[in-house]
């Protein structure tokens, strides 16, 4: 029998795909590459993702953890023919407790049916990406995800207390436990954030926040990204971290009012959108706090949503942003870094230069409480030189949010699209370090390979000689 037959011995037929165009739909994600697949196989439990891990050790086949395909950073593209784990139909929700606010869950629950799941009980999963609609919890610890509300309530890896993980062996192991701080190494903060490329996730223990009492949610709007950047730095800065902080530029402004009418004004050059939860009596002392530093901020106009409808349009308006874009042009390249809230209004100065310079329609959407930046960069791939271009220019954009202290990525991952940007931020010893961690719960390289470390990053392989002070 060959790899695909003991699939299917395994699972069944309806759960392993071997004809060239299902394998073609699976060779890509959100991003814009794509690789070879060898098979898909849709595990229901712990026991069968052993079981494939195992399989696919004796054929040394590379192995793809997948959830929902929505990752930007290429982690779920293979590199050679691999085989695609997808988690999809572990997506059971159990044990939710309400006292102890958690929630046992598959990889394959969907982001945002977790909340649905448990808003009658007064709780909620917090970190919410723009995709929650369709992503997976597996996907976002996969890639530490973040979304809007996770200004004041941290990204997934806040949220995460025990992981159940098939390894490259095909053993199951738990890391971490129902208490906040565990005993021991904290591998499970190693776990979360590392793409695929150390183990396969196939439970979670989630951590659930308290619905707010009181939300208001307001809308201010700027003639210059720079009086709204200012803006965002100066109400934290008055002591208070609202529960969201986003901000969008008039060509992402306009695209969204087109998709979905959410009454935003598309005069504006920038978009404020500030979320204070709470206490009723905290929340009205906060907004007016916003409502203040944003019309110090020479805010062109400072609106509060009147009732549940406005606020939940607004929000759809901001979560639309992506979508929105198919208006701008058939292909657009969504990019995630990361600079100090306080550069925000330099570093934009800079993206849009870089849009001049190369050609390019940029559109802004980003997490400004983190300074989490999301350009997005709207083009036709079938222009002879665009795709130079478009990498061209992405890569600038890291350069110069680096160059001001910035990060490579506040929530997208690393995967291909920033893998041999890695050394922009790491030296060589911080880039083995991580190797070797890696090889520590992977030695045979099986899981996701390719991704997150560009090659060479084991510096110390090769009877180089090991520097005074390091240790190997």
């Amino acid at each position: 029998m060959g790899l695909a037959e003991e699939l299917v011995a395994l699972v069944g037929a309806d759960r392993v795909l071997v004809e060239p165009v299902d394998l073609y739909l699976y060779g890509t994600d959100a991003s814009i590459d794509r690789g070879p697949v060898k098979n898909v196989v849709f595990p229901e439990s712990t026991e069968e993702v052993a079981e494939i891990v195992k399989i696919a050790n004796r054929y040394q086949v590379p192995v793809v953890p997948r959830g929902a395909g929505t990752g930007l950073s290429g982690g779920a593209i293979p590199i050679g023919s691999s085989l695609v784990v997808s988690l999809t139909r572990m997506n059971g929700i159990e044990d939710v407790d309400p006292i102890n606010m958690t929630a046992r869950v598959g990889p394959g629950v969907i982001n945002l049916d977790l909340s649905k799941h448990t808003k009658a009980l007064g709780v909620h999963y917090a970190p919410d990406p723009s995709s929650q609609s369709i992503c997976t919890i597996g996907g976002n610890i996969a890639n530490n995800s973040g979304g809007p509300h996770c200004l004041a309530e941290g990204t997934t890896v806040e949220h995460i207390l025990e992981l159940e993980m098939v390894t490259a062996d095909g053993q199951v192991i738990v890391l971490g436990g129902q208490a906040p701080d565990p005993v021991g190494l904290d591998l499970r903060g190693v776990v979360v954030g590392s793409e695929g490329t150390m183990g396969i996730v196939t439970s979670a223990i989630v951590k659930l926040t308290p619905n707010p009492l009181a939300t208001r949610t307001v809308l201010a709007t700027f003639n210059t990204v720079e009086d709204a950047a200012s803006a965002v730095s100066a109400i934290i800065a008055r002591g208070i971290v609202p529960a969201a902080l986003e901000l969008m530029d008039k060509l992402m402004t306009v695209a969204v009012e087109r998709f979905v009418g959410a009454g935003f004004d598309t005069e504006a050059t920038a978009t404020l959108l500030a979320e204070v939860t709470g206490h009723d009596s905290a929340v009205d002392a906060e907004l007016e706090i916003v409502r203040e530093v944003c019309e110090l901020h020479d805010a062109k106009a400072v609106r509060v949503a009147v009732d549940e409808a406005e606020r939940a349009r607004l929000w759809l308006g901001r979560k639309s942003a992506f979508g929105a874009v198919a208006q701008m042009a058939p292909d657009y390249y969504l990019h995630d870094t990361v600079v100090p809230r306080t550069k925000l209004a330099e570093v934009m100065a800079k993206v849009y230069e870089i849009a001049d310079r190369y050609d390019i329609t940029m559109m802004n959407v980003f997490h400004a409480g983190d300074g989490n930046l999301h350009p997005l960069m709207a083009f036709d791939s079938t222009e002879p030189g665009m795709l130079d271009r478009v990498h061209a220019a992405a890569k600038e954009l890291v350069e110069v949010c680096v160059a001001a202290g910035g990060a490579l990525s506040g929530e997208h991952g690393v995967g291909i699209e920033k893998r041999d940007l890695m050394p922009l931020v790491f030296n060589e010893y911080d880039l083995d370090a991580q190797a070797r961690l890696r090889e520590a719960f992977d030695p045979d390289g099986l899981f996701n390979p390719g991704k997150t470390l560009p090659e060479g990053s084991r510096c110390f392989d090769f009877g180089r000689p090991v520097p005074e002070g390091v240790w190997v």
